[in-house]
Formats: C-alpha cells, structure tokens, sequence
C-alpha cells in the first residue's frame, strides 16, 4: 500500500471503531452530534474539501458535490426531526471511501515512470586515453569518437566496429531470437550487448539519436497517446448531480408557491424536508460501491489465475479485443536456443553431439552453449587438442584423436566436404568427422506448448484476427505462424517499425473494437504503451515490458489471454447489471422521496449483498416499519401469507428473470418474463379472498416487497 492509501485505511478504521463505540455508549443531545460530526470528518473531509474546490473552479457539478450534498442533507434531515440518528451521512461516506480504496489498491499497481524503471540507458562509455580505460558520460562523446566495449557491457551509441569480433545479444532490442556475429566493418546499435569478445566502435551517431534514447522516446511519446476510459461515476454525475440538485430545489420552491397562489397554506417545512429527503436518497450508493467493486472482483478472479491486470479501465477495454498482435520470441516461443533434430547422420546421434559439444567446448557462443546442454555430460577437455575458430564459419577441433568440424555451409565449402541442405528453420550446425560428412544439427527457438493453443482458444473467444510481429528473419517467421495458425505475421522489424504496423492496425479497428498487444522485450515497450491494452509476459520478461503493459501473464502462459478475456467480459456483464438494477432502484426511491414516502434506501443498496447470503443458503428478510423483503431463487418457490401485508411487488435481481409464475395475486403471472427496465411484476397485491401469493422463478433471482396497505407501495 501506498502512503496514502495507508492514510484512508486508518481514516476507515477509526470511523467504523467510532460508530460502534457510539452505538454501544448513550451519548445524547448536542455532544452526541458533536461526536458524529467529529466521526463524519474523519471520514469525509477531503471530500468536503473537494466539492468546495469544485465550487471554486467553476466545476460544481460533480461526484464529489454529490456526496457532500447527500450527507450534509442526512445531518440536516436528523436534525430536523431530532431522532438523533446521524448514521446515515457518516455510512454513505464510509461506502463511498471504501470503494475509493480499493479502486485505489487495483489501480496502484498501474505503471510508474517508465524511463526510470526500465532504465536501458547505459551509464558510460568507454574511451582509451594513454593506454587506460577512462569511463565518460555517453553524451559527451562525440560523433568520430572510437569507443571500447568489454565482454558484458552494453553498446552505448549506434557506430561500426573498428577492430575485435565478437557476439552481440541483440533481442532486447531487435527481438531477433539468434545472436549476431559482430566484426571489423559491421554497423552495431545501442543497447546490444556484448557477450564474447572486445570491441572497438566508432560511433556514427550521438548518443541523443541512438537508437536505446530513440526507444526512450517513442515510450514516452506513446504513453501520452494512450487512450482511456474515463470513470463511468465522474460521466454519470456530471448530468445526474445538477438534475438531483435543481430538482430538489423546484421540490422545495414550486409546490409551496403553487399553494401560495391557490390561497393554501405553503407547507413549506413538509415540501423543504421532502426536497432533503430526495437530496439524501439521490446518493447513489449502489453505483458507488458496487461498480469498483465489481471490477475489483475481476481483478481480483485474475489475480488467482496469475493474470496481473493493472485497472478496472484494462479490464473493460480486454472485454472489447477483437485483434490480438503478439511478438514472436519469448511470447510464442521459449526465446531460448535448444538442439530440435539431427539430420543426415549415420552415426549414433548421442555420439554426433557429443563430437560437437567437445569441438565446440572452447567457445562461450549461445551455439556451443546449446550443443554443451544438448550432450548433457561434463567437458572432458583433455580430449580435445588443436582447437582452431574460423570466424563466421564455425571451429576445428581433434577429438580422440578424429578431425572433427562444426560449423555453417561456408565452412564446409572451405574444407571441400560436400553436404546436406536442411529444409528446417533454424540455425544449422554441420558436422564432418575425419574429412567425411557425418550430417547437420537443428538448433531453433522452441515455440512454448500451449502457444497453438492459445491462438485457437483467442479465435473462439471472438478474436477476429492474430498478428505476429518480429525482427526475426522472414523463413523463421513464417514457419512459426504457420505453425501456431496465426492470421498475419510481419517479420525483419525494428522497435519503430513495430510501432507503425500497430498504428495501421489501429486504424483499421472499426466501432468499439479493441486491440490487444502481447510482448515481453524492451524493444516492445513503446508498442505496450500505444496500443488500446498491452499484455506483457512477466515470469521472463523485462521489466521495461512489465511496467509499459496494462495487463502481465505471470507465468508467461500465452493461453492465459483467452482466460482474462473471459473474466473481463464476465465482470464487464456483471457490472451492466449493477448499473441497471440501481439506477431503476434508483428511480423508484427518488419518486417515493419526492412523494413523501419513507425510504429503504439502506436495504435496497445492499440487496445484491442480500442475494449473495441466500445463494450461499442463509435466508435473508430485510425489514422496516412498513416494508419487508425477501428473494426467491432459479428453480425454488415460495408461499407468501397475507398477514399485514397488502401490496406486493417482484424484480428481477439479475438483469432478466423468466419462467416467472405469481398466483394468489390480483395480477397473476404464468411463465412471464421480467426485466428491470419493464414494470411487469410490480405494484401488485392480494387477489380478493386470497390469503397467500406464491411465487416461482426457473432462471433469475427475484428480489420481492412486501407493504403494509396504508404505506407507499414500494
């Protein structure tokens, strides 16, 4: 938790302690509203302070207006009756505060600054002066500047290599999965790194247009373009808060004066307490605590899934994908080199392998590492004399005394020694043992095992398209598309290349279509930052990828996409429903409020609380002085005796409710359909003669109402 956060945690917990020992202890008269008072600003003053610095600004109209008007409205109401119950302001802030936290808690793991966490700017440069390695600040070094690099250190400008070969780890940057021969002549980019040998680069470039401060750039370029949502409360009130507001205000004015003028008596104290009355009873609870909530839960049903989603926002836009771009290596592939097949080999494969491994035992390349893992015993070196590297075509060695070679086509073009084309992609090895050839070793990137999969289940999941973009080779690329069942693939791109083939995708997206992008390199960051919502790999990917997602694959499981789309657009449809459900609650208690009718503003914000005991099997009634009610479950029915009770109505609980059958009544039900936005079902009662209504739904809850027949019909 943040600081802050922390801060509201003890603000919650001091007020719910304050209420109950209140509660507990009689305290009456003018110190009992001080003490809740005290307990209402504890909890409420920033939002006080809010509404009056909206006022201020011009902005009055919104969320926070709304809450303060409510609650002031609750304390005034108490007052004016002198029933000394001040709970209700302090509960209405106390609910919405929660739900701020914890909106607060799911969105606090969003993205930091990420050019300081990723941080792939190297912190010097090497320059030779008087024989000595002097470490300076890449951006002093300027264009012509020959720069030394030491096996492990990062390229830190863009140049040629002047003298030294080596290896470069470029997939950090270029995503390309085999590492690059460097040498005399060679261009070389920022940010590579260099894995075998030493050196000499003179930079063409400085160190502000490299490409590691040009990738810099297109994140920061990219996050600012990042489209979201804005919050659906902060929208809603912005028309709902001035309705309440000047609707209460004409409740309180018009209907005195129209009294007035008709030569009545004004009632101006009855028409002002029912103004406040709907003041208090617009608040919309439900929708405050219930739609954070909602998509807290998701993130929450993700979390267990080893899905990280870092916003409610991520969460509904991953419920609108329609296209899904992925990178190739460490996405769909393992991003690690393993020995797939040997080929063309008359002698035992164990053997072929092992002949290559010890030949290759004095080398640190990615290949030789490959091999060594591939044979899977100890190096024996004593075995091998005569070690001799060509560069760019492989070694020579003398193994047990047989003159072995490991190496591409060009090295056997060199010994004279004719050999076998292979038809897969990957990087081959070919071998020759004493001057004839013994066959050829595969060494590829491994697609991971669900990555078919998960391309299929996107594809069933509604997915309209799949993407794959990388900077490997076109062969390699194809074959792992085709491979995966992949719709499109572009291959041989670089970070900004990748940026403007998404920007074309974005631009072909029609209507609320949405487009997800998965990577896991820094050369993904800026597209992670652009796209509608990014889904980084987070077991093995970098931390710059991380922090630019929206949304982390924990344990790097591809087919864990199709899983968040799911729950997404699960929470997405649970939310709906929330939001039907209270504003058509909403209505009914705004219109009895207005009416002059007692509420169950309480009981009704806390019915979908209601539900979740009764499916849980505990039975719920929550109940007033002139109302009870109760639910009825898919597939149960219930009898309901008349007793006191007179008028009776039925909701549907969950958007839809059908097979609906109601006997007993005045307006009897067979297999009907109920909807919240339909008034079948509601403002019923006992059938003359009748002294029992029952009730029965086959899909979706009822919520039911009972009142008592001298009381508003709820």
């Amino acid at each position: 938790m943040t600081k802050k956060q922390k801060k509201m945690l003890i603000r919650i917990l001091i007020t719910a302690a304050m209420l109950v020992a209140l509660y507990i202890i009689p305290v009456t008269g003018w110190l009992r509203l001080a003490l809740y008072l005290t307990a209402y600003l504890v909890i409420g003053y920033d939002i006080l302070k809010k509404a009056g610095q909206g006022i201020a600004n011009g902005r009055v109209f919104d969320e926070n207006f709304l809450m303060a008007v409510a609650t002031v409205g609750a304390f005034a109401l108490a007052i004016y009756e002198k029933s000394g119950d001040y709970n209700e302001a302090i509960a209405v802030m106390l609910f919405y505060q929660i739900g701020e936290l914890f909106q607060s808690y799911a969105v606090g793991k969003s993205r930091k600054n990420i050019s300081a966490l990723m941080d792939i700017r190297p912190d010097y440069a090497n320059i030779e002066q008087d024989g000595q390695l002097v470490q300076v600040d890449p951006d002093e070094v300027a264009i012509g500047t020959v720069i030394v690099v030491q096996p492990g250190e990062k390229v830190p400008i863009d140049g040629v290599v002047t003298e030294g070969s080596s290896t470069l780890n470029t997939s950090a940057l270029t995503g390309e999965s085999l590492p690059r021969d460097a040498r005399e002549g060679d261009e070389v980019i920022s940010g590579c790194i260099n894995m075998t040998g030493v050196l000499k680069i003179r930079t063409t470039k400085a160190f502000g247009e490299s490409t590691v401060s040009k990738i810099l750039e297109l994140v920061e370029n990219s996050s600012s373009r990042k489209s979201r949502s804005e919050d659906f409360i902060a929208k809603f009130a912005r028309i709902y808060t001035p309705v309440v507001c000047y609707s209460a205000l004409a409740l309180a004015i018009i209907p005195p004066v129209i009294r007035l003028v008709g030569g009545m008596d004004g009632q101006w104290e009855q028409w002002i307490y029912r103004a406040l009355t709907f003041l208090v009873t617009s608040c919309p609870c439900a929708l405050v605590v219930s739609i954070p909530l909602s998509f807290f839960a998701g993130i929450g049903g993700a979390s267990h899934e080893g899905i990280l989603i870092k916003g409610s926002n991520y969460l509904e836009t991953l419920s609108q994908v329609k296209t899904v771009v992925f990178d190739k290596t460490g996405t769909l592939t393992k991003g690690v080199f393993e020995v797939t097949a040997v080929h063309h080999s008359d002698m035992d494969e164990q053997k072929l392998l092992e002949y290559a491994a010890l030949a290759e035992c004095a080398s640190s390349h990615p290949i030789s590492k490959s091999l060594q893992k591939a044979y899977g015993k100890a190096i024996d070196r004593s075995r091998v004399t005569d070690i001799q590297e060509s560069s760019g075509h492989g070694v020579t060695a003398v193994v047990d005394g047989h003159t072995v070679a490991a190496g591409n086509s060009k090295l056997m073009v060199q010994l004279g020694i004719p050999y076998h084309d292979c038809h897969s992609v990957g990087t081959i090895i070919h071998m020759a043992v004493d001057g004839q050839y013994a066959g050829h070793i595969v060494i590829s990137d491994v697609v991971k095992p669900n990555a078919k999969a998960a391309i299929a289940a996107l594809h069933k999941a509604g997915v309209e398209k799949t993407v794959m973009l990388t900077g490997d080779a076109k062969k390699v690329a194809d074959a792992v598309a085709a491979e995966l069942g992949v719709d499109e693939v572009h291959s041989e791109l670089l970070p900004g290349d990748k940026v403007a083939q998404v920007e074309q995708l974005l631009d072909d997206q029609r209507g609320k279509a949405k487009l997800a992008f998965v990577g896991d390199g820094i050369n993904d960051a800026p597209v992670l930052s652009r796209v509608d919502v990014g889904i980084a790999m987070g077991a093995l990917g970098s931390d710059a990828a991380i922090e630019a997602a929206d949304v982390v694959l924990m344990d790097d499981d591809p087919a864990k996409i199709a899983l968040a789309m799911r729950i997404a657009r699960r929470t997405k449809s649970i939310v709906y429903q929330n939001i039907v459900f209270a504003l058509a609650i909403k209505a009914a208690c705004l219109l009895l409020g207005a009416l002059g009718g007692k509420r169950l503003e309480h009981t009704l914000a806390n019915l979908c609380t209601g539900l979740g005991l009764e499916q849980r099997g505990v039975r719920v009634t929550i109940q007033d002085e002139r109302s009870r009610v109760s639910y009825v479950l898919p597939g149960e029915t219930r009898s309901y005796p008349k007793e006191d009770y007179f008028f009776f109505s039925v909701f549907p609980l969950e958007g839809k409710a059908e097979g609906v059958c109601e006997s007993g009544s005045f307006y009897e039900l067979t297999d009907a359909i109920l909807t919240a936005t339909y008034p079948l079902g509601v403002s019923n009662e006992y059938a003359e003669g009748s002294d029992c209504i029952t009730v029965s739904t086959r899909t979706g809850a009822l919520v039911v109402v009972e009142t008592l027949a001298d009381g508003p019909v709820c």
